[in-house]
C-alpha cells in the first residue's frame, strides 16, 4: 500500500459544556482525565433563547495530540468499543460519554460529581499540513479526504470497534 494513502489518527479532543459552575467541574474533570490543562471556549454570538451573550464561557476542550491511541483505547472502553455508523463524518468520528466513572481508571470525585463529556478523533493522511502553513501554502486535493469506510475500516483493523 502507498504510505501517503496510509491515514493515522491526527488528535483526540475531549470537550465539555457549562457555564459558572458547570464548567469549572468540566475543567476539573477534563484535567484530572488528561492532566493537561483545558482551553475555555467563549461565544461570539447572541441567542437570548438560550441565555447565551457574547464573551461568555460556555465550554472547555483538552486536544491530545501526542499519543492519541492510548486514551482513545480508554474511552471507546466506556462504551464497550461499538459506533453506530451515522456518528462518522468525512475526516473524524464522535461519541459522547454519559458518566465519566465508566472511564476505566476514573475514580469518581465528589467535587465534580456526575458529567459526561464528548470525543471526536480526527484523521489525517500524510501531507495535511501542506494547506495549514502559512508560507508556500499548497492546495489539499480531494484525494486527502478521509471516507467513512475508510474510516470503519480502520478502526475495525486497529481497535477491534463494532459499527452498527
Amino acid at each position: 500500500m502507498n504510505k501517503m494513502k496510509a491515514i493515522k489518527i491526527e488528535k483526540v479532543i475531549l470537550g465539555v459544556g457549562g457555564t459558572g459552575e458547570d464548567l469549572e467541574k468540566g475543567v476539573k474533570l477534563l484535567h484530572m482525565l488528561t492532566k493537561r490543562k483545558p482551553a475555555k471556549r467563549i461565544t461570539r454570538k447572541r441567542i437570548p433563547s438560550l441565555g447565551v451573550r457574547p464573551k461568555l464561557e460556555v465550554g472547555a476542550i483538552v486536544t491530545i495530540r501526542k499519543n492519541p491511541e492510548e486514551i482513545l483505547k480508554r474511552m471507546l472502553a466506556t462504551i464497550d468499543n461499538i459506533l453506530r455508523r451515522k456518528q462518522i463524518s468525512e475526516n473524524n468520528f464522535s461519541f459522547g460519554i454519559k458518566e465519566y466513572i465508566e472511564i476505566p481508571g476514573a475514580e469518581y470525585q465528589r467535587d465534580i460529581g456526575i458529567r459526561g463529556l464528548d470525543v471526536t478523533v480526527t484523521f489525517a493522511r500524510a501531507g495535511k499540513t501542506t494547506g495549514i502553513k502559512k508560507i508556500k501554502k499548497g492546495k489539499i486535493p480531494k484525494r486527502q479526504i478521509i471516507p467513512r469506510e475508510e474510516i470503519i475500516k480502520f478502526m475495525e483493523e486497529k481497535f477491534g470497534t463494532e459499527f452498527v
